[in-house]
């Protein structure tokens, strides 16, 4: 029997990148969607943190109503603000940039982590410091950017154009610093990180390719003390 992941997505927008990072795997994917909390987050000020935390938990909660084997959060948000101790769940919570932190924390040069909604950098950034932390490592010379004026456009749909932007302003730093490993943080950026490793013949990072593995070959041993990462 095949193993069911439920996925927790903040945009429709992911469901295909995630069907291709499994395309090679024997699981079955279920999908949610829900852009609403990145919404009233980004608009309500009155919002708060512990608000938010309870939305995700009660959204878990309804997911793991279908009795998934394991559960998979695409969204950076999400996962900062997931609490595990409000679940009370044995279901294991993948998280997609545990596989990704694991690429960046390997790499000891200077890196550019690129994100091009706002909302995102200060909990994927606070989180790569937690996940480094418990892996005992430190984490240097990793910096963020926003690619400015650019979510609004895939939060209108208007994908095409999204990824066109990226992939060029992608092209033009790496064109500028050609010595900095360049990454893009959020899933919806993959694409134009294929299209600006196409253009520019340069590796550029990004959450979809480890996760494939992770997904396909399970978790790995980590180099760094022969334990198996989370």
């Amino acid at each position: 029997m095949k193993t069911t992941i439920a996925c927790l997505h903040a945009h429709h927008s992911n469901i295909a990148y995630i069907e291709q990072a499994a395309a090679s795997a024997d699981v079955e994917l279920v999908h949610y969607v829900d852009p609403g909390l990145m919404r009233q987050i980004g608009s309500d000020p009155s919002f708060g943190e512990e608000q938010a935390k309870v939305k995700v938990a009660e959204q878990i909660r309804w997911m793991l109503q279908m009795n998934p084997n394991k559960l998979l959060i695409t969204c950076t948000n999400y996962i900062a603000l997931l609490d595990e101790k409000r679940l009370d769940t044995q279901v294991p919570i993948l998280k997609i940039d545990e596989p990704f932190f694991e690429e960046i924390l390997a790499h000891n040069g200077q890196q550019l982590l690129l994100f091009t909604n706002p909302a995102t950098v200060e909990g994927t950034m606070a989180r790569l410091h937690r996940y480094a932390a418990q892996q005992g490592v430190a984490v240097g010379g990793v910096e963020s950017a926003v690619i400015a004026n650019t979510f609004e456009l895939i939060m209108q749909g208007k994908q095409a154009a999204y990824t066109r932007e990226v992939a060029d302003y992608i092209v033009r730093l790496q064109a500028n610093n050609p010595d900095l490993k360049l990454s893009v943080a959020q899933l919806s950026m993959v694409e134009a990180a294929e299209h600006a490793r196409r253009q520019s013949g340069a590796a550029i990072g990004n959450p979809l390719t480890p996760l494939t593995k992770y997904l396909v070959e399970g978790p790995a041993t980590s180099p760094r003390d022969g334990t198996m990462e989370r």
